[in-house]
């Protein structure tokens, strides 16, 4: 009679077992991942983990998959960020937002800046818990090590970067954050778009002598040819007034009129400058610029500080729509 009671209890047993287990499976699935159509944006779990070696100027770095968190210490950087759709969470603007273009601005959206290029601010830049940090040579050597720290950090040589050197840069940056064919696929483009612009340059103005240069109320900054606004300007098919190894020689009116440009692009850091202190000087009468009304006003965040594919087009059309007087 007991046995006979024990079978019907074990049966039940087994049957709630068998029961709770089906709900187990059927919980999980209800709170497991979302259907494929939901998770298309998402990377996959490989790409999400791929590796791949940077090399830049200061050595090698290792980074994982494709960085959401990226600082960027110069505004060319965040130019080449905007082409690819990356927006940066921290950009060092020189706690002045106005020097990023609004080309660039528009693109990159929201972000926390870092203040002076030159002086990293380390624990603020800590603070954003940033997976990828973008410097430059000439600025950031001396914190690289401080730098890696917090973050995987690639140097490269941006300010004193001329114009093919900055499309070398390009290609570093899109594959550092994981877009190395979107990047490819974008230069195609730029060339498409420089090669426009350059066609649209007058034949009479080819070989004109122009000399863009950074001016403000203590001295006259030439852009030469070893520069990136100078050999921009050589790319265009003209010729850059200032040969020099060095990018940005200062220059004294009396050089000035030694180098006699045809067309000056003046790039102002305020309202008063050098310049108005050398028009009241006969000699600046003597430049051919001058003479033949060719001093143009042009704006610095564009012509020198955004040194990449945006502000390299915007630069390169209005140079051109200048000299043709359209």
């Amino acid at each position: 009679m007991r046995a006979r009671l024990l079978l019907p209890g074990f049966l039940l047993i087994f049957i709630l077992s068998v029961f709770l287990s089906g709900c187990g499976t059927a919980i999980q699935n209800a709170q497991g991942t979302a259907p494929a159509a939901a998770t298309q944006t998402e990377p996959t779990p490989a790409a999400s983990s791929e590796k791949r070696v940077i090399k830049h100027e200061l050595g090698e770095t290792e980074i994982v998959g494709k960085p959401a968190r990226i600082v960027v210490m110069d505004f060319s950087f965040a130019d080449a960020l905007a082409t690819l759709g990356v927006a940066p969470v921290g950009i060092s603007d020189d706690n002045d937002a106005n020097l990023i273009i609004p080309e660039v601005k528009g693109k990159v959206g929201t972000y926390t800046s870092l203040g002076s290029r030159y002086e990293p601010n380390m624990e603020l830049i800590s603070s954003l818990a940033p997976d990828l940090i973008i410097a430059d040579l000439n600025k950031h050597k001396a914190v690289y090590d401080k730098l890696k720290q917090i973050a995987p950090t690639i140097v490269l040589n941006d300010h004193q970067a001329n114009y093919e050197h900055m499309l070398a840069n390009y290609a570093v940056i899109a594959d550092a954050v994981g877009m190395k064919e979107e990047g490819k696929k974008r230069l195609d483009e730029h060339q498409a778009k420089m090669d426009a612009i350059k066609a649209k340059l007058p034949k009479a103005d080819a070989k004109l002598k122009v000399l863009p240069a950074v001016v403000n109320p203590t001295g006259f900054f030439a852009h030469s040819n070893a520069s990136y606004a100078g050999s921009l300007m050589e790319y265009l098919g003209l010729e850059d007034a200032a040969k020099s190894e060095e990018a940005y020689p200062k220059t004294n009116l009396e050089q000035l009129v030694a180098l006699n440009p045809d067309v000056l692009f003046l790039m102002k850091t305020g309202d008063k400058t050098i310049v108005d202190e050398w028009k009241t000087n006969p000699l600046w009468q003597n430049i051919n610029a001058v003479k033949n009304g060719k001093v143009f006003e042009v704006a610095r965040n564009k012509w020198a500080l955004s040194r990449g594919l945006i502000g390299s087009e915007l630069s390169s059309e209005e140079a051109v729509t200048l000299l043709s007087g359209k």
